[in-house]
């Protein structure tokens, strides 16, 4: 090939992408009743990058594929998982940096999947323009793969140009520098020009086309040539590209000369034709100077025997005029090399190995639809839990329905067999004091792993603080207060949670004791509560008064409002609408999703008929209570007691009502917190793996730190500072 220049490789690091992958999208996307196992998928990912990364460095169009699938399942993965909560130490080396004898190059280290992204796509584009330069210019194939990979080259450096400092959010190594992307698009756009010039030649153009074919090749290098030549950037070339950017500039600038001298002989224009030639010939020339090669040395000796000839004609038969170079029209141009936009996939046989997951706007607006679901469900069940209980408390302050069946105070009310019956078919006092036994144990277990995580963070913290101070601004990473900022939040969140959880059980225990007795009677059976209660002889009274079969109706009342709120909460808590089809489609549409609004109007059709029953409920509870408490004034008032026996009775009556009221609380409450428990725990665990990821990807990134270091230290004091090489110091024109 004419010394077409090709772009060096990123070096990477060996990773392990299992498990800090596993963790991730478990902790994004499993739940306890809906488990995500992505292993192999996820072993599948970390065999392709390892071929992929190394396979780059077997120059060959072959290896191209291989890296455009990892790319595009890195594109597709960073659209499905947080990018930058890949606790993965990506550590890649700057592509033009040699190091020394003693090893040691620039790098990198970040956890981001967006780093692994860009550094890949910049080694898709060395490895383009290294394929592209070892294609035959004597084949169309050769030409045309070359042209087609130099101006993908071009659109991938041109787009990583304008997002990098985006993606990784910190200074990048000098090769992925917006200055150096923009130099090697230039500089990839005029190797593809120059490969349709030589696509031109090869098919014997006219001679006028090819000539502008050159002069915009010339452009492109001028281009080129400038961004190159920039300060920032002009040290980190390898040695032989300045001059052969600058030489292949002046021999295109030649070439265009040639050409368009071939047209000013059909036209007879000796004089222009002349000029032309003896203006080629010190562009060829100077194109050779400055690149240190005999580039082009076939188009020198072409233009020296045109030269010879035309000169020869123009003495003997035109005696044309030469004009100065200076007063020749301009040669038009004609771009036909343009960078190519990356395009949104680039392998040609791409399957996501990752398609069940959804992309993550879609996850997040189903999470957030998840939270307002949760939160409407919670607030109807609390309001007719609340409700219910005020309900109950009322009726045990009244002795209801007890004293309805209690009028001759000797048996036990039905009402109250029933709710004995009840506490012991669901384990008595016994299931309740295991369960509340069981709540430290499940503390302790959630706070010993908030406590190691914490610890870890710590642990990590501290290191990273002692060596900073150690080697002070050379110790360049980013540092542990800023990165582990997110886990600590989430920590005292959980911390938060934990205490107030505890606050919550205080109240539990506070409650259980206060109703123990009448629990463990109710828990005992009918002998037990006969035992409890004073026998008090005939009340008087009949219990087919009017008041009391109106009181006998409203406590039917009550029961089928108690049936109907179990019926509703129940129905509260079944599964409703998928949601994510219709943010897959927002998203798929739109290309956005509205989410408080799409949340907002599926739930008002799922729960709104449901919300309305329990408003009815509530204000149906206020007109029945005030009609059972106007009821039983009557009621009270037709009875005859029998003195401090009868007090005495309906005190333990309602004592045991008001125990009943208390377990089935209880026992909702202590189901809840055991759930609590149990998720948080799942919760802690994933949160505690994270830390962990973290905590071997930090260690992993300092070993490397201090290995570098270390090699610096060896190489001992700089001493005098070494002359630069010549290549960094020319200015070519």
């Amino acid at each position: 090939m004419a010394d077409l220049l090709s772009v060096p490789l990123k070096k990477p690091s060996e990773v392990d992408l299992v498990k800090p992958l596993s963790n991730l999208i478990s902790s994004t996307y499993s739940t306890a009743d809906k488990p995500e196992d992505y292993s192999e998928q996820i072993s599948e990912l970390n065999k392709l990058r390892n071929t992929a990364v190394w396979r780059a460095f077997e120059k060959y169009e072959s290896s191209l594929e291989v890296i455009y699938g990892y790319y595009d399942q890195l594109h597709a993965l960073e659209a499905k998982i947080p990018p930058n909560d890949v606790q993965i130490p990506f550590k890649w080396k700057d592509a033009f940096n040699k190091g020394s004898l003693f090893g040691g190059r620039i790098s990198l280290t970040l956890f981001s999947l967006s780093y692994e992204k860009v550094c890949v796509l910049f080694n898709i584009a060395a490895l383009q323009s290294a394929v592209a330069a070892t294609q035959s210019i004597e084949s169309d194939e050769g030409l045309k793969l070359a042209a087609k990979l130099f101006q993908q080259a071009s659109g991938i450096f041109t787009h990583l140009k304008n997002s990098v400092i985006s993606a990784i959010q910190v200074e990048p190594t000098p090769d992925l520098s917006p200055e150096t992307l923009s130099a090697l698009a230039s500089i990839m756009l005029a190797q593809a020009q120059e490969i349709f010039v030589y696509k031109a030649i090869r098919d014997r153009m006219k001679d006028g086309i090819i000539a502008k074919l050159c002069s915009q090749c010339e452009d492109y290098y001028a281009d080129a040539l400038k961004l190159t030549q920039k300060e920032t950037v002009r040290h980190i070339w390898e040695k032989e590209w300045l001059p052969t950017i600058a030489g292949k500039q002046a021999a295109m600038h030649g070439l265009a000369e040639y050409y368009q001298s071939m047209t000013c002989k059909v036209n007879r224009a000796v004089g222009e034709e002349i000029a032309r030639l003896q203006n080629s010939l010190e562009l060829l020339k100077a194109g050779q100077s400055k690149s240190g090669r005999n580039m082009f040395q076939e188009y020198v000796n072409r233009v020296e025997r045109g030269l010879v000839e035309a000169k020869k004609e123009n003495d003997f038969i035109y005696h044309d005029r030469v004009p100065e170079v200076k007063f020749l029209a301009a040669i038009p141009k004609a771009a036909l090399a343009k960078p190519i936009s990356l395009p949104t996939q680039l392998s040609s046989n791409f399957k996501d190995l990752f398609q069940d997951l959804v992309p993550m706007p879609v996850h997040q607006a189903m999470a957030a639809y998840d939270v307002r679901k949760n939160e409407l469900i919670t607030r109807e069940i609390n309001e007719l839990r609340t409700a219910t209980y005020l309900l109950n408390g009322v009726l045990a302050s009244l002795n209801l329905p007890a004293a309805l069946e209690d009028t001759l105070g000797e048996e036990v009310p039905m009402s109250l067999v029933e709710k004995s019956q009840t506490i012991c078919d669901l384990g008595g006092i016994r299931r309740l004091d295991a369960m509340i036994t069981e709540l430290p144990d499940l503390l302790q277990r959630n706070m010993e792993i908030l406590n190691e995580a914490e610890r870890m963070l710590n642990e990590e913290k501290a290191s990273d603080d002692q060596l900073r101070e150690q080697f002070r601004e050379r110790w360049s990473r980013t540092s542990s207060d800023k990165l582990a900022e997110n886990f600590r939040i989430n920590a005292s969140k959980y911390r938060e949670l934990i205490n107030n959880a505890i606050s919550a059980d205080k109240i539990i225990k506070e409650k259980y004791e206060k109703n123990k007795n009448g629990m463990m009677i109710l828990s005992q059976g009918i002998d037990a509560m006969k035992a409890a209660l004073p026998k008090c002889g005939n009340q008087g009274g009949s219990s087919n008064t009017p008041a009391c079969q109106r009181l006998r109706q409203l406590m039917e009342e009550v029961e089928t409002l108690k049936a109907e709120r179990d019926s509703i909460e129940c129905e509260l808590k079944s599964p409703t609408t998928d949601i994510k089809e219709t943010f897959l489609n927002s998203l798929s549409n739109e290309g956005s999703i509205n989410e408080a609004l799409i949340s907002t109007e599926s739930l008002g059709r799922s729960y709104g008929s449901l919300q309305q029953q329990v408003k009815e409920s509530i204000n149906k509870q206020q007109e029945l209570l005030s009609k059972i408490q106007e009821t039983n004034s009557e009621f009270t008032m037709e009875r005859t007691g029998s003195g401090g026996l009868e007090a005495k009775r309906e005190a333990v009556l309602k004592e045991l009502a008001t125990a009943h009221d208390a377990y089935k609380e209880l026992q909702t409450n202590l189901n809840d917190g055991t759930k609590f428990y149990n998720d948080l725990t799942q919760m802690l665990v994933v949160f505690q793996n994270k830390i962990s990821d973290f905590c071997f990807a930090r260690k992993t990134e300092k070993e490397e730190l201090l290995k570098d270091m270390t090699q610096d230290l060896s190489r001992g004091s700089a001493g005098t500072t070494p002359t630069p090489p010549s290549h960094h110091n020319t200015v070519y024109c």
